[in-house]
């Protein structure tokens, strides 16, 4: 196309920015694999040939898709729109990420987000979300993990539930009151054992893994339970207990699998939550 709208190879060379002797090559190879002659050198330059002009039209089709194809890939790699999924733990995508997604909703308002609420690891590596809010570092090459925070774990009950019980003092006065624990996950058994305080789960009067029904039993003041500051906070009749009892903070990592990193999407979606996630777990 650019020989025949030149009509000299000089001048086809000079707009594609390539050099003649490769054009003239790449016009010989043309003619060969098509069978025909397309042009003819002459003295002023080059003269299409009748099969040269019965296929221009096609030619110029076949340019307008490539140049169509470029500005759509151009398109989607700026692009600000399309879907993100986000994998986070129960409390994360109830009491974190809501005010961050609304804010990103603000600024991007091209970008749909899926929250995933799931606990595990395996949806980013069946490929299930693009991104992972995660309170344990992930151990898998194939991922890419960044912390981004701390989550910090009090003891807390609800005001009426110490009216009628009475506030602890210390951690040992917490064995003759009336505890909240989890069903199977030992978190809060193995706690207490590095304090050298022994517990069974018969210890604990209501006991489940459920992250939300396990906050919500607090926020009832059904007794003392163990939850995130970003938690208890929503509850306002809920005070945090003994602040002489150091829980270690859960950290908090932001995972994202190491071939989607690079996506223009993934990557603006990503550094919005760390950001985020920096500010809230303050």
């Amino acid at each position: 196309m650019a020989a025949l709208e030149a009509g000299s190879l000089m001048g086809a060379a000079r707009s594609l920015g390539a050099h003649q002797p490769t054009l003239s090559r790449h016009i010989s190879e043309l003619e060969s694999q098509l069978g025909v002659a397309l042009f003819e050198r002459t003295g002023r330059g080059l003269a299409p040939t009748t099969a040269a002009l019965a296929l221009a039209d096609a030619a110029r089709q076949m340019q307008a898709g490539a140049l169509a194809l470029g500005q759509a890939l151009a398109r989607r790699q700026h692009s600000t729109q399309g879907t993100v999924r986000i994998a986070a733990s129960q409390v994360m995508a109830s009491c974190v990420l809501p005010p961050l997604l609304a804010e990103l909703q603000q600024a991007e308002p091209g970008i749909q987000v899926e929250l995933v609420v799931s606990n595990g690891l395996a949806n980013l590596l069946r490929r299930e979300a693009d991104i992972a809010v995660r309170m344990l570092r992930p151990q898998q090459a194939s991922l890419v993990a960044r912390k981004v925070g701390e989550m910090q774990v009090h003891p807390c009950a609800h005001r009426r539930y110490l009216q009628q019980a009475g506030v602890p003092q210390t951690p040992q006065d917490l064995l003759s009151h009336r505890l909240l624990g989890y069903d199977r996950d030992d978190t809060i058994l193995r706690g207490f054992a590095q304090r050298g305080i022994a517990l069974t789960p018969q210890h604990f009067a209501l006991r489940t893994d459920d992250q939300i029904a396990y906050g919500q039993l607090i926020a009832a003041g059904a007794g003392i339970g163990f939850t995130s500051a970003q938690q208890w906070r929503q509850w306002p009749e809920v005070q945090p207990l003994l602040p002489q009892l150091k829980i270690p903070p859960l950290p908090c990592w932001l995972a994202v699998h190491r071939e989607i990193r690079g996506n223009p999407l993934v990557r603006l979606v990503y550094d919005h939550l760390a950001q985020g996630l920096g500010r809230a777990l303050q």
